[in-house]
């Protein structure tokens, strides 16, 4: 959360100053010519770029711990055949 607040910081501070806001606008603007360009291909993408982090979110916080490993000596603890000196 703290690398949105630093974003959103730098953003502020970099639409202050009007060659990096008409470079801004300038790029905002040729996205989305491009979609309009390529309207069914860019909305494929567009719709990957949403979706993938919102599963990759979903599958991180559903997956479940590995079990713990089992004690390979377990099974000698009780053992009644071991020569004690």
């Amino acid at each position: 959360m703290a690398f949105l607040g630093l974003g959103l910081f730098m953003v502020i501070f970099a639409m202050l100053m009007p060659a990096s806001r008409n470079m801004v606008g300038h790029a905002l603007s040729g996205a989305g010519e491009w979609i309009g360009k390529y309207a069914p291909f860019s909305y494929v993408v567009l719709v990957i770029i949403l979706i993938v982090p919102i599963v990759a979110t979903i599958l991180v916080m559903n997956v479940k711990p590995p079990p713990e490993p089992e004690n390979p000596l377990a099974r000698f603890k009780n053992a009644d055949d071991v020569l004690e000196d």
